[in-house]
């Protein structure tokens, strides 16, 4: 099966609840190590803020983000975290009917993002029109 095939499976949102869960678990267990543990909370404080990075009211981009962005962190964790481990998370999560919290300093981490290119912007447009005079 190739990797593409293998990343529009795990976008399948019923499957990504489980892997969503398993991240839950491994950025909360001991012996994850430090890398896998920050992509799992930036990954899980994205996918469960209250709030979007592109709303989904806008088409398309909206779905897109969360299509792409969740799957692809999600990736990044497995590809970084020891098999065994992985293995031991993905199995308690499948196993669990636990929900998933709203992580409400998600919805900082998705602001500061905005506020972010909110500047990026400005500056570039005060320098375009700095220079342009």
């Amino acid at each position: 099966m190739s990797r593409l095939t293998r990343f529009w499976r795990m976008a399948n949102t019923a499957r990504l609840a489980a892997y969503l869960m398993a991240l839950w678990k491994l950025a909360r267990h001991p012996e994850t190590p430090l890398a896998p543990k920050l992509v799992a909370w930036l990954v899980l404080g994205y996918a469960l803020s209250p709030i979007d990075l592109i709303p989904d009211f806008i088409p398309v981009l909206g779905q897109l983000d969360d299509m792409l962005l969740v799957p692809l962190g999600v990736a990044l964790v497995v590809r970084l975290t020891p098999r065994p481990l992985w293995a031991a998370c993905m199995q308690a999560a499948e196993a669990q009917t636990e929900t998933l919290p709203k992580l409400w300093w998600g919805l900082l981490l998705v602001l500061l993002i905005w506020a972010l290119l909110f500047v990026a912007f400005a500056a570039w447009l005060v320098r375009t029109v700095w220079h342009g005079v």
